[in-house]
Protein backbone atom coordinates (compact mmCIF):
# COMPACT_ATOMS: atom_id res chain seq x y z
CA UNK A 1 0.00 0.00 0.00
CA UNK A 2 1.05 3.77 -0.73
CA UNK A 3 2.05 6.16 1.75
CA UNK A 4 -0.70 8.95 2.56
CA UNK A 5 0.76 11.61 1.36
CA UNK A 6 0.25 14.75 4.02
CA UNK A 7 -1.34 17.68 2.36
CA UNK A 8 0.89 20.21 4.22
CA UNK A 9 3.88 18.64 2.89
CA UNK A 10 2.32 18.61 -0.64
CA UNK A 11 1.59 22.23 -0.18
CA UNK A 12 5.65 23.09 0.41
CA UNK A 13 6.18 21.74 -3.13
CA UNK A 14 3.43 23.31 -4.73
CA UNK A 15 2.78 27.16 -6.13
CA UNK A 16 -0.73 27.99 -5.19
CA UNK A 17 -0.22 26.62 -1.30
CA UNK A 18 -2.43 24.34 0.16
CA UNK A 19 -5.58 25.25 -1.76
CA UNK A 20 -3.93 23.54 -4.61
CA UNK A 21 -2.07 20.78 -2.41
CA UNK A 22 -5.99 19.95 -1.33
CA UNK A 23 -6.77 19.56 -4.73
CA UNK A 24 -4.01 17.51 -6.05
CA UNK A 25 -3.65 15.20 -2.57
CA UNK A 26 -6.29 12.55 -3.35
CA UNK A 27 -5.21 11.98 -6.78
CA UNK A 28 -1.48 11.48 -5.84
CA UNK A 29 -2.54 9.63 -3.16
CA UNK A 30 -4.59 7.08 -5.63
CA UNK A 31 -1.99 6.96 -8.51
CA UNK A 32 0.70 6.39 -5.62
CA UNK A 33 -0.72 3.68 -4.25
CA UNK A 34 -1.90 2.18 -7.80
CA UNK A 35 2.12 2.50 -8.81
CA UNK A 36 3.59 1.60 -6.01
CA UNK A 37 5.23 4.61 -5.27
CA UNK A 38 4.88 3.33 -1.63
CA UNK A 39 8.15 4.40 0.03
CA UNK A 40 9.70 8.04 1.02
CA UNK A 41 12.45 8.02 -1.38
CA UNK A 42 10.14 6.74 -4.16
CA UNK A 43 7.55 9.63 -3.19
CA UNK A 44 10.22 12.33 -3.05
CA UNK A 45 11.90 11.63 -6.20
CA UNK A 46 8.29 11.45 -7.85
CA UNK A 47 6.99 14.83 -6.09
CA UNK A 48 10.33 16.30 -7.36
CA UNK A 49 10.18 15.27 -10.86
CA UNK A 50 6.44 16.50 -11.06
CA UNK A 51 6.94 19.91 -9.40
CA UNK A 52 9.53 20.65 -11.87
CA UNK A 53 7.74 19.24 -14.93
CA UNK A 54 4.56 20.93 -14.18
CA UNK A 55 5.96 24.25 -12.35
CA UNK A 56 5.00 23.11 -8.75
CA UNK A 57 2.18 21.90 -10.02
CA UNK A 58 0.47 24.97 -11.94
CA UNK A 59 1.39 24.29 -15.67
CA UNK A 60 -0.15 21.19 -16.97
CA UNK A 61 -0.13 22.05 -20.95
CA UNK A 62 3.27 22.62 -22.53
CA UNK A 63 4.21 26.20 -23.54
CA UNK A 64 4.89 27.07 -27.20
CA UNK A 65 4.21 30.73 -26.82
CA UNK A 66 8.34 31.34 -27.85
CA UNK A 67 10.39 34.23 -28.84
CA UNK A 68 12.81 33.76 -31.94
CA UNK A 69 15.70 34.00 -29.63
CA UNK A 70 14.24 31.13 -27.33
CA UNK A 71 13.58 29.10 -30.53
CA UNK A 72 17.22 29.08 -30.69
CA UNK A 73 18.08 28.57 -27.45
CA UNK A 74 15.82 25.47 -27.05
CA UNK A 75 16.09 24.03 -30.93
CA UNK A 76 20.00 25.37 -31.80
CA UNK A 77 19.81 22.67 -34.43
CA UNK A 78 16.85 24.05 -35.91
CA UNK A 79 16.19 27.54 -36.13
CA UNK A 80 18.45 30.57 -36.70
CA UNK A 81 18.01 33.91 -36.73
CA UNK A 82 19.43 36.79 -39.61
CA UNK A 83 21.90 37.44 -40.53
CA UNK A 84 23.04 33.54 -40.33
CA UNK A 85 21.19 31.48 -42.92
CA UNK A 86 22.31 27.55 -42.43
CA UNK A 87 21.17 25.29 -44.37
CA UNK A 88 18.68 22.91 -43.57
CA UNK A 89 17.42 25.10 -40.30
CA UNK A 90 14.23 27.43 -40.25
CA UNK A 91 13.94 31.29 -39.54
CA UNK A 92 13.31 31.70 -36.01
CA UNK A 93 11.31 34.65 -36.96
CA UNK A 94 9.01 33.38 -38.97
CA UNK A 95 7.97 30.61 -36.09
CA UNK A 96 7.70 32.67 -32.96
CA UNK A 97 4.41 34.17 -31.65
CA UNK A 98 2.72 30.87 -33.88
CA UNK A 99 2.96 28.73 -31.08
CA UNK A 100 0.95 26.03 -33.02
CA UNK A 101 2.94 26.27 -35.94
CA UNK A 102 5.89 25.46 -33.64
CA UNK A 103 4.68 22.14 -31.93
CA UNK A 104 3.32 20.71 -35.61
CA UNK A 105 6.79 21.75 -36.72
CA UNK A 106 9.49 20.24 -33.48
CA UNK A 107 7.19 17.38 -33.23
CA UNK A 108 6.60 16.38 -36.24
CA UNK A 109 7.56 12.81 -37.88
CA UNK A 110 8.60 12.02 -34.06
CA UNK A 111 6.78 9.70 -31.28
CA UNK A 112 4.42 8.45 -33.79
CA UNK A 113 2.90 11.93 -35.15
CA UNK A 114 2.40 12.32 -38.48
CA UNK A 115 4.07 14.94 -40.40
CA UNK A 116 3.75 19.07 -39.74
CA UNK A 117 0.53 18.84 -41.79
CA UNK A 118 -1.41 16.31 -39.77
CA UNK A 119 -1.48 18.95 -36.62
CA UNK A 120 -0.21 15.92 -34.16
CA UNK A 121 2.51 18.12 -32.65
CA UNK A 122 0.19 20.90 -31.47
CA UNK A 123 -2.46 18.13 -30.45
CA UNK A 124 -0.44 15.69 -28.92
CA UNK A 125 1.70 18.74 -26.76
CA UNK A 126 3.27 17.74 -23.49
CA UNK A 127 0.26 17.65 -21.22
CA UNK A 128 -0.23 16.90 -17.58
CA UNK A 129 2.45 16.20 -14.66
CA UNK A 130 5.18 14.78 -16.56
CA UNK A 131 4.14 16.76 -19.80
CA UNK A 132 3.58 13.42 -21.57
CA UNK A 133 4.18 14.69 -25.48
CA UNK A 134 3.56 12.79 -28.70
CA UNK A 135 0.86 10.41 -30.50
CA UNK A 136 2.54 7.01 -28.74
CA UNK A 137 2.44 8.77 -25.32
CA UNK A 138 -0.78 9.45 -25.22
CA UNK A 139 -1.73 6.20 -26.69
CA UNK A 140 0.57 4.22 -23.85
CA UNK A 141 -1.51 6.66 -21.14
CA UNK A 142 -4.44 5.92 -22.63
CA UNK A 143 -3.81 1.99 -22.28
CA UNK A 144 -2.42 2.70 -19.13
CA UNK A 145 -5.33 4.57 -17.09
CA UNK A 146 -8.06 3.10 -18.90
CA UNK A 147 -9.26 6.65 -20.43
CA UNK A 148 -9.09 7.72 -23.94
CA UNK A 149 -6.92 10.49 -23.83
CA UNK A 150 -5.46 10.16 -27.33
CA UNK A 151 -9.14 10.70 -29.06
CA UNK A 152 -9.47 13.71 -26.39
CA UNK A 153 -6.05 14.40 -25.31
CA UNK A 154 -7.33 17.50 -22.93
CA UNK A 155 -8.60 14.87 -20.33
CA UNK A 156 -4.66 14.68 -19.46
CA UNK A 157 -5.19 17.92 -17.57
CA UNK A 158 -7.97 16.24 -15.27
CA UNK A 159 -5.97 16.08 -11.93
CA UNK A 160 -6.60 12.47 -11.45
CA UNK A 161 -5.84 11.49 -15.23
CA UNK A 162 -2.71 13.68 -14.75
CA UNK A 163 -1.76 11.59 -11.35
CA UNK A 164 -2.44 8.66 -12.61
CA UNK A 165 -0.56 8.74 -15.91
CA UNK A 166 2.11 10.58 -14.00
CA UNK A 167 2.61 7.51 -11.92
CA UNK A 168 2.02 4.70 -14.67
CA UNK A 169 4.95 6.23 -16.45
CA UNK A 170 7.49 6.46 -13.79
CA UNK A 171 6.47 2.72 -13.06
CA UNK A 172 7.38 1.85 -16.78
CA UNK A 173 10.25 3.50 -17.35
CA UNK A 174 11.71 1.79 -13.76
CA UNK A 175 11.53 4.78 -11.74
CA UNK A 176 10.53 3.19 -8.45
CA UNK A 177 13.46 1.22 -8.39
CA UNK A 178 15.69 3.82 -9.16
CA UNK A 179 14.58 6.11 -6.54
CA UNK A 180 15.52 2.66 -4.07
CA UNK A 181 18.78 3.97 -4.15
CA UNK A 182 17.69 7.21 -2.86
CA UNK A 183 21.10 8.57 -4.72
CA UNK A 184 21.62 11.65 -6.75
CA UNK A 185 23.11 9.64 -9.30
CA UNK A 186 20.20 7.80 -9.11
CA UNK A 187 18.25 10.77 -9.52
CA UNK A 188 19.80 11.69 -12.67
CA UNK A 189 19.15 8.66 -14.26
CA UNK A 190 15.93 9.00 -13.84
CA UNK A 191 15.73 12.47 -14.84
CA UNK A 192 17.39 11.48 -18.01
CA UNK A 193 14.30 8.69 -18.31
CA UNK A 194 11.63 11.52 -18.06
CA UNK A 195 13.94 14.09 -20.37
CA UNK A 196 16.09 12.39 -22.40
CA UNK A 197 18.53 14.70 -20.91
CA UNK A 198 19.22 16.80 -17.69
CA UNK A 199 17.52 19.93 -18.93
CA UNK A 200 16.51 21.79 -15.50
CA UNK A 201 18.67 19.64 -13.22
CA UNK A 202 19.03 22.44 -10.50
CA UNK A 203 15.31 22.90 -10.47
CA UNK A 204 15.04 19.02 -9.90
CA UNK A 205 17.20 18.69 -7.04
CA UNK A 206 15.96 21.41 -5.14
CA UNK A 207 12.11 20.32 -5.68
CA UNK A 208 14.27 16.31 -4.24
CA UNK A 209 15.96 18.01 -1.44
CA UNK A 210 12.36 19.93 -0.58
CA UNK A 211 10.14 17.19 -0.98
CA UNK A 212 12.47 14.47 1.22
CA UNK A 213 12.89 16.72 4.23
CA UNK A 214 9.12 17.48 4.43
CA UNK A 215 8.14 14.40 3.97
CA UNK A 216 10.31 13.15 6.56
CA UNK A 217 8.68 15.96 9.03
CA UNK A 218 5.77 14.69 7.65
Amino acid sequence: MAMQIDTQALACLMKGGLPRAQVWQPALTMACERYAVATPARLAAFLAQLAHESDGFSQLVENFHYTAARLCAVWPHRFFLLPDEPAGRLDADEYAGHPELIANTVYADRMGNGPVSSGDGWRYRGRGLLQISGRNNYGDAAQDIGVDVLLNPDLLVEPLNAAMSAAAMWQRIGANELADADTAEAFGEITFAINGGTEGMDSRVHYWQLARRVIQQA
